[in-house]
């Protein structure tokens, strides 16, 4: 039997695997695949990334404009990013209120014009006030709570509507039901309640919270743990992560606009230091399997290798495979690990400044890591992951490289 095959079985890594990994697989893995399934979680993880295309042609219109109008004649480049930055994360918030009405729709068989209408009509409804003559300035302050109202306007509109539909006919469910969104959440300026305001209330004992070693630590540890099992970790987790950590990376990014002290070490940036390769830091996994002397190995290696220079390692996790591959398993999990802390230490202290600015996670990492902290000490700091994780998994990949040898 080839070693791709036996490597890829549970039962493979059920024999090896620690009771950990095996508890995590048979109850905690189950759970998490349910929940990732769910109409709603299922759109959001969808609609998320998508929504990043708003805010990168945000990003360059504004950027384009304000440098066009003399703006930011005098200001360093960090602060010209920063300056059209912000808007545009307020911009990524109405394209995805858009994008998840209608995948919801999709996902949950329900009428996408007024779930449509619905959705966007609570978003703006929710948005804060005063509105003010500036768009520009406008959107700065809608990017810290836009997220969160663009995910609630939609979850109440598509709550209730499935509420509705289990006591009358479908169709008139889905236009009930966002009307029914529509008055509650114009009900609200009546109240005198700002879902901005409450939104922004609530994040600071969430920030307080997220923003620690402990908080890095289990979420690195549930992706990759996800990933081993076949379950894309980041998606299931984005629901949660994303909104929160993104909106810490803007209170950073704006910060930085304006002189302060950066209020954040973890937010969404930081975990380019983390995973350069994608998801269990398997760059240095695709540069040793591509010099290894198993053909097959150094195959797909080679193979893989450019992709993961951009951080994308599907390829590489399923071709490996890393999967149920107990020799590929504890490093995986084990390598993002020790980055986390590595990285929160050396970026808690002082040594590398905090990340400012939001890089897509697609960008290779010695790039993005300069960019995000604008500290040519990030390079260092991500040649030296690198090069642990690298250490890491070698003594790993060379075992595994004498398994698949003896198999042959």
């Amino acid at each position: 039997m080839s070693r791709s095959s036996a490597a890829s079985k549970p039962s493979s890594a059920g024999s090896n695997a620690p009771q950990a990994f095996l508890w995590f697989e048979r109850r905690a893995v189950p759970v998490m695949r349910r929940v990732g399934e769910l109409p709603f979680v299922e759109a959001v993880r969808y609609a998320l990334p998508w929504s990043f295309i708003g805010l990168a042609v945000a990003f360059v219109a504004v950027l384009a404009v304000q440098l066009r109008s003399g703006a930011f004649s005098g200001p360093s480049l960090g602060l010209r990013v920063a300056g059209a930055l912000l808007p545009a994360f307020g911009v990524m918030a109405a394209t995805l209120v858009v994008l998840l009405a209608l995948r919801l729709a999709r996902a949950a068989a329900y009428p996408p014009v007024p779930m449509l209408a619905g959705s966007v009509a609570c978003f703006a409804l929710a948005l804060p006030h005063p509105f003010g003559p500036d768009p520009v300035a406008y959107l700065r302050v809608l990017g810290a709570s836009g997220l969160f109202i663009a995910i609630l306007a939609c979850g109440a509109t598509a709550g209730l509507t499935a509420l509705l539909r289990r006591g009358i006919d479908v169709k008139l469910a889905g236009w009930i039901g966002p009307a029914l969104a529509i008055a509650a959440f114009a009900a609200l300026p009546l109240a005198h309640v700002s879902l901005a305001a409450a939104i922004g209330e609530a994040m600071q004992p969430i920030s307080r919270l997220g923003d620690t070693y402990l908080a890095l630590v289990v979420i690195v540890l549930a992706q990759t743990l996800l990933w081993t099992t076949g379950v894309h970790g980041p998606a299931v987790l984005a629901t949660v992560v994303t909104p929160v950590y993104l909106t810490m990376q803007m209170q950073n990014t704006h910060a930085y606009a304006t002189h302060a002290p950066l209020p954040f070490v973890v937010v969404v940036s930081l975990f380019l230091f983390v995973f350069p390769g994608g998801a269990g830091a398997t760059l240095p996994l695709a540069v040793l399997l591509a010099v290894s002397r198993v053909p097959r190995l150094k195959k797909i290696g080679r193979m893989t290798l450019l992709p993961a220079l951009f951080n994308i390692n599907d390829p590489l996790i399923f071709g490996a495979p890393v999967v149920f591959n107990p020799y590929l398993v504890i490093p995986f999990v084990l390598a993002p690990l020790v980055l986390a802390t590595l990285t929160y230490v050396v970026v808690a202290v002082g040594l590398v400044s905090r990340a400012a600015f939001y890089v897509p996670s697609s960008v290779p990492t010695l790039i993005s890591t300069y960019i995000a902290t604008q500290d040519v000490r990030a390079i260092a700091l991500a040649l030296t992951n690198i090069a642990v994780a690298g250490l890491i998994y070698y003594p790993f990949v060379r075992a595994y490289e004498r398994h698949v040898v003896a198999a042959a």
